[in-house]
């Protein structure tokens, strides 16, 4: 089977594909946590965009986002894709809490 690039990947209607950030294994006073004592990341930036749901057939709903902003989405939201030790998340557009302004 051929290897998937993450550039290849297209999310469905609905859905973002988001690059999780990485979580910081030092406090800011410099105590090294353990991986079990990890968090969930909940600041991603977003790498591709599905298309327009349909809201009781009548009602067209867009992407709130567009590829590379950078969101705040629901700690326990989107499904988990692992690819070359990278594990990605897909979320619906209902997941994205906020958009980070720069």
């Amino acid at each position: 089977m051929k290897s998937i690039k993450i550039s290849q990947l297209k999310p469905n209607n609905g859905y973002v594909l988001v690059e999780p950030v990485q979580v910081e294994t030092k406090t800011k006073s410099g105590i090294y946590l353990p991986e079990s004592d990890e968090d969930k990341p909940q600041q991603g930036k977003v790498l591709a965009c599905g298309g327009p749901i349909w809201e009781e057939g009548v009602k067209e709903i867009k992407s709130p986002v567009k590829k590379g902003d950078v969101v705040i989405y629901k700690k326990w939201g989107g499904n988990d894709f692992k690819l070359e030790d990278v594990e990605y998340q897909f979320l619906k557009f209902d997941d994205i809490l906020a958009i980070v302004k720069a």
